[in-house]
């Protein structure tokens, strides 16, 4: 399983995401994912080793081309940590309409100090 902290510091960089966009769309070697953009074959290779160490995607060896594809098991590691948060902030939005529905007032705000005059819009 790859490790959360590689994953996202490998896509953390732009080329390395567009990189697994194309990936999202088929298998392609490192001729086809490097023509959309102003890179050398090379560097386009060191990105594809950092996805790689990351668990992102695969390679393999067909004849003189390694050709690519996404790694089910990174990019599902990915989610699953995304679906806790996803999960998280959904309670947190069903708290809040639940506090909502309960009637808050319309203007919350903080409680009077004792032996201070009330706040209107006059004062400030």
């Amino acid at each position: 399983m790859p490790h959360l902290d590689d994953a996202f510091a490998a896509l953390s960089d732009p080329t390395r995401r567009a990189i697994l966009s194309r990936l999202a769309l088929g298998e392609a070697t490192v001729m086809q994912l490097a023509e959309p953009f102003a890179m050398t074959q090379p560097a386009i290779s060191r990105h594809l080793k950092v996805l790689e160490g990351a668990g992102l995607i695969v390679r393999r060896a067909e004849g003189t081309k390694r050709p690519c594809r996404l790694a089910p098991e990174g990019i599902a590691a990915i989610d699953q940590w995304l679906g806790m948060l996803r999960e998280a902030l959904s309670r947190n939005y069903d708290r809040l309409d639940a506090l909502l529905a309960a009637g808050l007032p319309e203007k919350p705000g903080l409680p009077e100090e004792p032996g201070l005059p009330e706040k209107t819009e006059e004062t400030p």
